[in-house]
């Protein structure tokens, strides 16, 4: 199929405020506890799945390694290594229907048809939050999930918090407490924050203490760093738009890297929170050997 020609993205098609929520709910839980919020962009034409397709051939050619699926039944515990491909992206994103895949655009803002769009959202939500929001961010960016009917996307944690907004379909959402230490362990989140993204584990006798939001085309959810969750599509194709900021705070995480370290030795270290003194010790004792082993093999590459 022939690539059509980028279309402008004119400012009439951008609402005036595009995302709703309580203000006092918003300032006092952001990335801190989910959420509900609303929006206004299920009608955009951008997330149409027409426009979806082309936004896939352009990726494909121009940044391949931007879009990823998979395909084939998914349980809630089973881990995101273990899912597979029969068809081609473009196939499977054809018969969407039946493929029972699940679609990432990442990105998609370095695409000019999404760039204005991509510029209105992130100015509009830094406002929401106030303060010297600009200055923590590390890294900020927009996902788009196209998923097949009934499909499942299994239970994980994101280093990044984001913001889930429904923009077709119907699916549930699952948000566990990340605090809550028989739902998601210290030895986890050390794992994850070390080497291993797939760390968190499903437990199914818990389930019920995570929170059910119903989403639909109009609403979405605050899903705040690290707190697990895991999604069930309807009976129809899903489009999800998640905004994603990453932080620029790394003390909790070099917190969660030393204790992996310490646990290996047999100790039972201290959780991150418990101790401002020790956690920046910890944090600059990770950082300094850190920084050491990145020399070292500097100086053994540049020795070959």
């Amino acid at each position: 199929m022939e690539t059509t020609a980028v279309p402008p993205v004119l400012e009439a098609t951008l609402p005036d405020k595009w995302i709703d929520a309580d203000s006092s709910v918003f300032r006092e839980n952001f990335e801190r506890k989910s959420f509900d919020v609303s929006h206004h962009l299920a009608s955009h034409p951008l997330f149409q799945l027409p426009q979806l397709m082309e936004l896939a051939e352009r990726t494909l050619k121009t940044r391949p390694d931007d879009l990823y699926f998979d395909m084939g039944d998914v349980a809630p515990g089973q881990k995101w290594k273990d899912t597979n491909r029969a068809f081609s992206p473009l196939n499977a994103l054809k018969q969407l229907e039946d493929s029972n895949a699940w679609f990432i655009f990442r990105g998609p803002q370095q695409d000019p048809a999404y760039a204005e769009l991509y510029r209105h959202a992130m100015a509009e939500i830094k406002g929401m939050v106030g303060g010297d929001i600009e200055s923590q961010i590390k890294r900020e960016d927009l996902i788009i999930f196209v998923t097949s009917p009934k499909r499942v996307t299994a239970y994980h944690i994101d280093r990044e918090c984001n913001f889930i907004l429904q923009i077709h379909g119907q699916k549930d959402l699952y948000v566990f407490d990340r605090e809550d230490r028989q739902v998601l362990p210290e030895e986890e989140l050390e794992r994850f924050w070390t080497i291993d993204h797939n760390a968190p584990n499903y437990r199914p006798e818990l389930q019920d203490r995570a929170k059910t939001y119903k989403l639909a085309p109009g609403n979405g959810v605050h899903v705040p760093v690290n707190c697990p969750h895991w999604l069930k599509n309807g009976d129809n194709i899903s489009v999800t738009l998640s905004v994603n900021f990453q932080f620029l705070n790394t003390l909790r995480a070099d917190v969660y890297r030393a204790n992996y370290y310490l646990r290996k030795l047999g100790l039972n270290p201290t959780p991150p929170g418990r101790s401002g003194v020790r956690d920046r010790a910890k944090a600059a004792a990770f950082s300094a050997v850190n920084t050491a082993r990145r020399v070292a093999k500097s100086a053994l590459q540049g020795s070959d």
